[in-house]
């Protein structure tokens, strides 16, 4: 359990375009804001920027809309074309409603529009959601504990709204180096209660402790978060999806 977290954001991130090498932009942003990288120190990095540096971006020019994408996207005031990378990119839809579309995507993510998302980005494209956002949050991890010298975790990030609650909140779709949960079941509260249920979502809460430095126009897709060490371990993202065996909601 850490007492204090201390976050920033890394500056100086550039454009980031296909094939661009996400740990050495980064390393060579650190190097430029004179910041040095600490053993046990999270480095929260946004889905955006891996997807474009993996090249997850669609060109809807070259979309070819369904008869569904056009006859909702026209009804709904919605790009057709938009729609249909929508609609490829879900493995089952949730709710489709007044110019919503809530859905599933193959990584298991129940999220709005599968993911899928026009904003920085230039007009005409859209980013995808990365194929493997753990094998991405692995590769980010190795090559990033190699060139600081130091063992690090990485989260990959996308902001996800929520089920009765209003606003976006970051969560952790890709994880490595990182326990992302902290099962507290079995423990007991200062009344002498054994807790039942209580498992801590901890690599979602580093996340979005980290979008509060990010922000979403600032050019800051990364941040590092200091002082959760001792939460450094063996994990991925996909132990964060609830089977849908234990979802009431299904």
């Amino acid at each position: 359990m850490a007492t204090e977290l201390h976050i920033f954001a890394v500056p100086g991130i550039p454009e980031i375009t296909h094939g661009l090498d996400l740990a050495q932009v980064i390393a060579g942003a650190l190097r430029r804001a004179g910041r040095a990288i600490e053993a046990g120190d999270v480095f929260v990095v946004a889905q955006k920027i891996v997807s474009k540096a993996e090249g997850a971006v669609v060109p809807l020019a070259d979309v070819i809309p369904s008869p569904l994408a056009v006859e909702w996207g026209t009804a709904c005031g919605r790009d057709p074309a938009v729609v249909e990378v929508v609609l490829r990119e879900s493995r089952r839809i949730v709710r489709m409603d007044r110019g919503v579309i809530i859905s599933e995507t193959p990584h298991g993510f129940i999220c709005a529009n599968a993911g899928v998302d026009a904003s920085n980005v230039p007009p005409g494209y859209v980013t995808l959601l990365p194929p493997d956002a753990d094998a991405s949050a692995a590769r980010l991890q190795a090559a990033l504990t190699g060139l600081t010298g130091q063992p690090v975790a990485t989260i990959v990030a996308d902001t996800f709204g929520r089920p009765w609650r209003e606003g976006v909140v970051n969560v952790a779709l890709g994880v490595a180096g990182l326990t992302p949960l902290l099962d507290c079941r079995g423990a007991t509260d200062p009344f002498g209660r054994s807790l039942q249920s209580t498992v801590i979502a901890v690599a979602d809460e580093i996340a979005a402790a980290a979008e509060l430095v990010m922000g979403k126009t600032a050019g800051t897709p990364v941040a590092v978060v200091r002082g959760a060490g001792g939460w450094l371990g063996a994990g991925n993202g996909r132990s964060l999806l609830r089977p849908a065996s234990m979802d009431l909601f299904r």
